[in-house]
């Protein structure tokens, strides 16, 4: 039971040993003085019940967790910290005998907070108590960034996985009902070979015909396993077991069973890669492959303020599992930002975020300036016939009239929505006596129809001006400088890299990730608040000393 209490100030004698030990401050002791106590019980009152036990100040858990992330600590070592270190006191306003708390109890906050759905809350105060000081304001510039998070789980072939997964359910099956479970291994005696170990303890089968066969009787096992779970008579809290609910999605996404038996799932048969599990023991982590990396787990997105005098604070961090795309997040930031009141009026990105349809919703929906360069036109005929490229074409809105190179009309205006994406396109379609004695023709567009010449497809007025305009202003000296501010966001990452280790995360599922994440924003904009406080200038990009002596050649 919470009973919640005023934050206390901090006791005299902590105060006093504190300065003594601290002449020029530190980092926990400088965020109480500048900000007073930052988190109080009451934001919290909704994850705790209102009968039991007295609970600890989730304010103070709060506090503590923010700090842990700030130093990269251990739930244990954060424990201790409590309870050794003066600067930890002077913060939480703690006596100097205070004895602390155990380490398990961060665990258990952490479960709480996502529990009743306040994951964002450490964020969100700190963000509202920096507006309140004026140091941070909705308007200027924002830009964001992704990076890839690994998750904390092996990468296994679909072998292994497999294997995994029965054995996981197993395990639990023999933790939940070893009585019920004795009597079903006894009709498969090989199951304690081929299951009593991790299966990456033993080799795996070589040759294709040995492997196939060996996945095969994996399938057949888990088969029997899930009739039995289900069968009359059986338990039916087994069939809720986590690992037994996994087994059984797993089996559907990896094998066929029919008439023939048991076999794999093959090539565009596999589920698509977004829902496909990889691991047993975290069932939420992807993989993808950005720019040759691959992975196993998730993404996190970070955006910040990036305007000159005002310090650079992460405003919204989001985390997706490894498989979504940037431009599936773009709306999302900014309806998060939104939410802050804390959009900016230019946000700065890089084409992963950006699209046609992308920058009108960004300017009609929420009056920011989506700035950033668009994907790269990668058709045939811009990279080796520009003369009939789509920018070659010229369109009349008004009158539903696109003219092609060669000065030849349109003989159809057609207004669609693309198959895929969604947005509104507009199809036209060419004579046939236009096009088959063009001198064009063999370069320019392969879309054609029965009836007609060739095709084009262009986007819907207003996402095909604003796709015109911003690749005519891509070419600008002042766009390109405008956007370099946008690579500070590389530096934000790598802090979060090297203070947190952001690109590793030591939880299970995405919600745990994203706790994690959020703390280590707002831990981050407490070191970078106290590098404002102190007048600590911004690190400059290292130059390696090759370059430097190439440099200097060159001078």
């Amino acid at each position: 039971m919470l009973r919640p209490v005023p934050v206390p100030p901090v006791p005299g004698a902590t105060a006093r040993v504190a300065r003594a030990v601290f002449r020029k401050s530190c980092l926990a002791m400088r965020v109480r003085d500048e900000l007073g106590p930052l988190f109080c019980d009451e934001q919290f009152a909704s994850a705790f019940p209102r009968r039991g036990g007295p609970a600890l100040s989730p304010g103070q858990l709060a506090m503590v967790s923010v700090l842990q992330f700030a130093e990269g600590l251990t739930d244990r070592q954060a424990a201790d910290a409590v309870r050794a270190r003066i600067d930890f006191k002077y913060c939480l306003g703690l006596e100097l005998d205070d004895p602390g708390f155990d380490f398990s109890v961060l665990s258990e906050f952490r479960d709480r907070l996502i529990a009743h759905g306040l994951e964002e809350q450490v964020l969100d105060t700190l963000l509202q108590r920096l507006s309140g000081l004026g140091l941070l304001r909705a308007g200027g510039r924002q830009r964001t960034d992704a990076t890839h998070v690994l998750a904390a789980v092996r990468a296994v072939n679909r072998m292994e996985f497999v294997g995994e997964t029965m054995r996981a359910a197993l395990e639990a099956l023999a933790a939940a009902a070893p009585g019920w479970l004795a009597d079903i291994v006894r009709q498969y005696p090989a199951w304690e070979k081929r299951y009593g170990a991790r299966c990456d303890s033993y080799r795996m089968p070589k040759g294709d015909n040995a492997r196939e066969e060996w996945a095969r009787t994996v399938g057949e096992d888990g088969f029997c396993l899930l009739e039995a779970v289900h069968a009359p008579g059986t338990p039916w809290w087994l069939r809720k077991i986590p690992a037994v609910q996994v087994l059984r999605t797993a089996w559907v996404q990896q094998y066929h069973r029919g008439v023939e038996g048991v076999r794999w799932r093959e090539g565009k048969d596999l589920p698509p890669g977004r829902i496909r599990m990889l691991s047993p023991y975290d069932v939420q982590a992807r993989y993808s492959v950005k720019r040759g990396t691959g992975w196993v787990g998730y993404k996190v997105h970070l955006s910040e303020v990036c305007e000159p005098g005002t310090p650079h604070v992460i405003t919204n961090v989001a985390t997706t599992d490894a498989t979504v795309q940037d431009t599936e997040m773009t709306d999302q930031v900014h309806r998060s930002l939104q939410k802050r009141e804390l959009l900016p009026a230019e946000h700065l990105v890089d084409c992963g975020y950006t699209s046609a349809s992308l920058l009108v919703q960004a300017r009609d929906d929420y009056q920011v300036n989506l700035f950033g360069p668009l994907r790269t036109d990668t058709s045939p005929q811009k990279r080796q016939a520009p003369e009939v490229a789509q920018e070659a074409f010229s369109i009349d809105w008004k009158n539903r009239r696109v003219t092609c190179p060669q000065g030849h009309t349109n003989a159809v205006w057609s207004a669609q929505r693309h198959n895929i994406r969604g947005v509104p396109i507009v199809q036209v379609f060419f004579r046939r006596e236009d096009c088959d004695v063009c001198p064009l023709r063999e370069p320019c567009t392969r879309t054609t129809n029965p009836r007609y010449g060739r095709g084009l497809q262009i986007l819907a007025q207003p996402l095909q001006e604003a796709q015109d305009a911003r690749r005519r202003e891509e070419q600008t000296d002042e766009f390109k400088a405008r956007y370099a501010v946008r690579a500070g966001v590389e530096g934000t990452i790598s802090q979060a890299v090297r203070r947190s280790g952001i690109r590793t995360t030591p939880y299970t599922g995405l919600a745990k990730t994203h706790l994690g994440h959020v703390f280590t924003a707002t831990a981050l904009n407490l070191v970078r608040l106290d590098a404002w406080w102190t007048g600590t200038p911004l690190g400059a990009t290292r130059t390696s000393h090759f370059t430097k002596l190439n440099l200097s050649l060159a001078a």
